[in-house]
């Protein structure tokens, strides 16, 4: 076991732990682990190639030292990743080496680099003296030998290391593959020279024999043997490079974050502290120019903050006492005073970290055809090489021919591109769409943006800024206006809902300190009722008077019809059982809405507008942004659970419905659609039910999500494609024996390399 010293040994039911893999050298590899550890009682398991590592969720009964000692006996390694360095946000999630593809050793980049070019400058030479007649001199082979040697046998120590260590726990993997094709082509090498016809002079039955170059450069395969093991180096090496690429995007998000924090203590006096030691309440200092060090709320000054490094947004957001900022982002003018609300593994910044790397940690459906695949291919491999031995030696071709073909299926045949081909796409994809302010939840999501063909967006927070004002306050006759605002104001203070909050801060503004509210709840999609000073006070819509028989008088009705014509949300407030007044207030649309829908029909989506809202209000904001067209559907005045059902409508009738929401009520709906998006803005719920988070709050992020989801599903089926149509092509003509070997070690470490590539194209999608 490796030295881990966590509480490996406590038992925790329904548990969830990462462990790095260490030894996996393909997909069949990551496929044999994975079958090992879902054979243990209650325990589900992900093993991911390209992170080299396996996501584990186990009941009672199980350790994770009994997951540790089946992965070990299974052949590779196993332990718990390091914690993040003290300096970087605390995720708790391992996600300080999530897909770098580092694990050292014979996969570590700079050893293979070494390996590679110490067998380079040795192949170099063989390879010339076996296929250029003109460089042969007499004894030209034994040269040869000596240069080959330290090749097969040490630049492909990994190779031989790895395929023994599977030998001996009954497993065959792509090393298997290398392995047995290098010491063939070495090992028949090692036969003709010492005992066939290619030593000059040589020995045999104690007879000299004199044989030409020629015939001993056709008799000895030692070019094929280093030539195969140095292509093979060669695509590991960028293999290894491309991976830690592909993770490029994840460790530089997880660098964002401050370092150090400056606190206020008592008297004013700041104190410098690691951010680590920051904890949620602290008050801190940023001044201009430096990182904010974690979420929270601004309690004295007003600046400008640049979140473009977290959210792609370059425009700097102005902010002001009350304002909530994000850790990570950058304090460009003005001193602010920040109350730290979210520390740790519970800010944006670690969750963002933990959706990433949860995402590349997952395996789409394609992957896990793949998977299935490579854990049975390189056995069919092997019989596929015998059976072609066999069958050119009974043709009758002779020794070397069935030798050489039987040689390139097994080199030709690795099947290493199909173990890359989604995960590296995963990472680059999901990685990018960090950068852009995008998070993708897990790769499963990826098919659904296919398929959408109708988005539903949510009005209040979404389509508009969500940051209601109150615009007019109409008392009915009798009544004071201040006595109005005071109780409804009061009343509306102790509700989260954003009419609510503008109600509450508008009666503040013009009357000043409010009294308190008791026996305060709310009525879902309808309104608020409470007690204050002494009065049962209610607010809402309609629907709300109604349920205690009230009705508006004619002056008030007058004015809400006139409010909701021009698109305004009115509030009635009613008290010691009559309607009192009614207040007005109005949600501006966002300047990029009506960019953003002509973005997602670009798609092919059809836009439907949701809303609690009613009907002229509805209308008014859809003719704003454009969803006037024929099919166009705008659904007004639904409540809460009606938003599922609404979505649940579309579904029944043949579509594939994307949802576009941000807060708490839109959960439910977001959880229901084929495809959730939530607004980095919105709340907690509405974030957790989504696939796809958006960080910036910009609907226009919406169309990018689903265009860079789809890509990166495109490029993961055309790595896929090329992974098994390689294969698939290229294992009969080595069968046929139209395949030298060398060239086949060749085109295999290509196809690796190539599916690695065309995955890093993913970072130019803008």
């Amino acid at each position: 076991m490796s030295s881990t010293t966590t509480p490996t040994g406590a038992q925790a039911p329904a548990a969830e732990v990462e462990l790095a893999i260490g030894g996996m050298t393909c997909a069949s590899c990551a496929a044999r682990v994975e079958k090992k550890l879902n054979r243990m009682d209650g325990v589900s398991a992900t093993v991911n190639y390209a992170t080299e590592k396996a996501r584990v969720a186990f009941g009672e009964g199980v350790t994770v030292d009994d997951l540790i000692a089946t992965v070990e006996k299974t052949g590779y390694t196993a332990q718990l990743p390091p914690p993040p360095a003290p300096a970087r946000p605390e995720g708790g999630t391992g996600a300080g080496t999530a897909g770098t593809g580092e694990t050292g050793g014979d996969r570590d980049p700079a050893s293979l680099r070494q390996r590679l070019l110490v067998s380079l400058a040795l192949s170099v030479p063989v390879v010339l003296l076996s296929m250029v007649p003109a460089l042969q001199f007499d004894n030209w082979q034994w040269l040869s030998l000596t240069l080959a040697a330290p090749v097969v046998v040490w630049g492909a120590l990994p190779f031989h290391r790895a395929a023994w260590t599977n030998a001996r726990h009954g497993a065959a993997t792509m090393d298997t593959l290398v392995s047995l094709g290098t010491a063939a082509a070495f090992g028949w090498s090692l036969w003709a020279l010492f005992l066939g016809d290619a030593g000059m002079p040589g020995m045999r039955h104690g007879f000299e024999l004199t044989v030409s170059r020629a015939d001993a450069a056709s008799a000895l395969y030692l070019e094929v043997a280093a030539g195969v093991t140095t292509f093979i180096l060669l695509g590991r090496y960028l293999e290894a490079r491309s991976k830690r690429s592909a993770g490029a995007a994840l460790r530089a998000l997880l660098e964002l974050g401050a370092k150090e924090v400056t606190v206020l203590r008592e008297g004013g006096r700041e104190e410098p502290l690691p951010v680590s030691e920051l904890k949620a309440g602290t008050r801190f200092v940023v001044r201009p120019g430096e990182k904010i060090a974690t979420d929270g709320t601004v309690v004295e000054g007003s600046s400008a903050v640049d979140a473009s490094m977290l959210t792609g947004e370059s425009v700097p957001v102005d902010v002001s006492v009350g304002d909530a900022v994000t850790g990570a982002t950058v304090n460009t003018s003005g001193r602010l005073v920040v109350e730290a609300t979210r520390v740790g593994s519970d800010t944006q910044l670690a969750r963002m970290a933990r959706l990433v790397e949860d995402a590349q940690s997952g395996k789409a459906e394609v992957q896990r055809l793949a998977d299935r695949v490579s854990a049975v291919f390189v056995p069919v491999v092997l019989l596929i090489s015998l059976g072609t031995l066999g069958f050119w030696l009974g043709s009758g071709e002779g020794t070397a021919a069935a030798f050489t073909a039987a040689v390139a299926v097994l080199i030709i045949a690795c099947p290493c591109a199909l173990g890359l081909a989604t995960p590296t796409a995963l990472m680059v994809g999901t990685g990018r769409g960090a950068q852009l302010g995008i998070l993708i939840k897990g790769p499963e999501v990826l098919e659904s943006t296919r398929r959408v063909d109708t988005v539903v967006l949510d009005k209040t927070g979404t389509v508009t800024t969500g940051r209601m004002e109150l615009r007019e306050v109409v008392a009915a006759e009798g009544v004071d206006e201040a006595e109005l605002l005071r109780l409804a104001g009061a009343l509306e203070h102790a509700s989260e809902h954003p009419v609510a909050r503008a109600i509450a801060a508008g009666a503040a503004e013009k009357v000043g300190a409010l009294p308190a509210v008791e026996d305060f709840a709310g009525v879902a999609g309808l309104g608020v009722r409470g007690v204050v000073e002494g009065r049962k006070v209610l607010a809402g819509r309609e629907r709300l008077l109604a349920e205690e028989s009230l009705e508006l008088p004619a002056g008030l009705a007058g004015a809400r019809a006139a409010a909701e014509a021009e698109g305004r949300t009115a509030v009635a407030v009613a008290w010691d059982g009559e309607v009192r007044g009614l207040l007005t207030v109005a949600d501006a649309v966002k300047e990029t809405s009506a960019e953003a829908v002509r973005d997602l029909r670009a798609l092919g989506l059809t836009p439907v507008l949701l809303t609690g809202d009613n009907q002229a209000v509805a209308q008014a904001v859809a003719h704003e942004i454009g969803l006037n067209l024929p099919g166009d559907q705008v659904i007004a005045e639904v409540m809460p659970e009606d938003k599922v059902n609404a979505v649940k409508r579309l579904q029944t009738e043949g579509r594939s419905v994307a949802m576009i929401g941000d807060g708490v009520n839109d959960a439910a709906a977001l959880a229901q659609a084929d495809l959730g998006l939530a607004m980095g803005t919105g709340t907690d719920a509405a974030i957790e039910a989504a696939d796809l988070t958006l960080v910036r709050g910009d609907l226009r992020t919406a169309a990018d999500a689903i265009r860079l989801a789809r890509r990166t599903l495109g490029t993961i089926k055309s790595n896929l494609f090329w992974a098994f149509g390689y294969n698939v092509a290229a294992l009969p003509l080595a069968a046929a024996g139209l395949l030298n070997p060398m060239i086949a070690g060749a085109a295999m470490a290509f196809s690796s390399v190539f599916v690695v590539t065309n995955s890093l194209r993913l970072r130019t999608f803008r």
